[in-house]
């Protein structure tokens, strides 16, 4: 591991004040894990970016699997950490909040493997497709991808909003595939290949059967059961079920059962009071 130059990371500090002005407390634990981890590493880089970064040559050819780990983590700049950090800060207190925290920690994981996956095979596209070996060599760092894939997230969850985007007013579920191109205008160093890598992902996981995938993945364990989706009934250990009506946050008990018996004698109570 090894230290970063000592100069002013104008970007950085940005960054450490944009988190202050939010609040530690108000930042749920998975989002401020990967923000401190991002942070880390930028500030302690495990290896110089050349030897993180991922691509068709480094990933598949040479086997370096662990940059499909290392890249998403690592930043050209601190422009480049700022904007992404920043973007995962929002993106996280809503869909944390929204997913809860063990299963969105299980999301992070999965996309930052998944998206450096799926770019490897555009890029390995482009080279049959476009008959050119140079994007073999096309190696990227930066948790931009991932972020693409949270986008698509965040509007499938939260449908009907409409994004700005320089400026322009776009329906949430087309922002990211406006944004993918604006980026790529804008910056024309940025990889389209990876953030269009994270659009994909988040399809998958959205209309694909990646979600499914990772339920059965992670092997009905409950803990990693999807929060979002709505359930229907509550059931209690003798294996009897009740509606899902709303009930007062903390502890709620079920209905309390009784035999035909005791059924039979309120009955009769009842009667008797007449």
């Amino acid at each position: 591991m090894q230290r970063r130059q000592g100069r002013v990371n104008a970007g950085l500090l940005l960054l450490l004040y944009q988190i202050s002005q939010v609040g530690l407390q108000n930042i749920p634990s998975v989002t401020l894990g990967v923000l401190a981890l991002n942070i880390f590493l930028f500030l302690n880089p495990v290896r110089a970016l050349p030897e993180v970064c991922i691509s068709v040559k480094e990933g598949f050819y040479r086997k370096n699997w662990q940059r499909l780990l290392l890249s998403p983590v690592h930043h050209a700049d601190d422009w480049h950490l700022y904007y992404n950090m920043i973007s995962m800060l929002w993106k996280g207190i809503m869909l944390e909040k929204k997913l809860k925290s063990i299963w969105f920690a299980y999301i992070i994981a999965v996309f930052s493997v998944l998206v450096g996956v799926v770019y490897m095979v555009l890029e390995f596209m482009l080279v049959k497709i476009l008959d050119d070996p140079s994007y073999e060599m096309n190696c990227a760092v930066g948790f931009s991808g991932v972020l693409f894939a949270l986008k698509v997230l965040n509007n499938h969850y939260n449908p009907g909003r409409v994004s700005s985007v320089l400026g322009l007013q776009i329906p949430s579920k087309y922002a990211c595939w406006v944004e993918l191109v604006a980026i790529h205008l804008i910056s024309p160093g940025t990889s389209f290949a990876g953030h269009l890598a994270g659009i994909l992902v988040g399809l998958m996981y959205t209309m694909g059967p990646l979600k499914k995938i990772m339920k059965a993945c992670a092997g009905g364990i409950s803990s990693f059961a999807d929060p979002a989706r709505p359930r229907d009934y509550y059931s209690d250990f003798s294996g009897a079920t009740y509606n899902n009506e709303r009930r007062p946050y903390g502890f709620w008990f079920p209905p309390e059962q009784h035999s035909e018996e005791e059924i039979r004698r309120q009955r009769l109570r009842r009667f008797e009071r007449r």
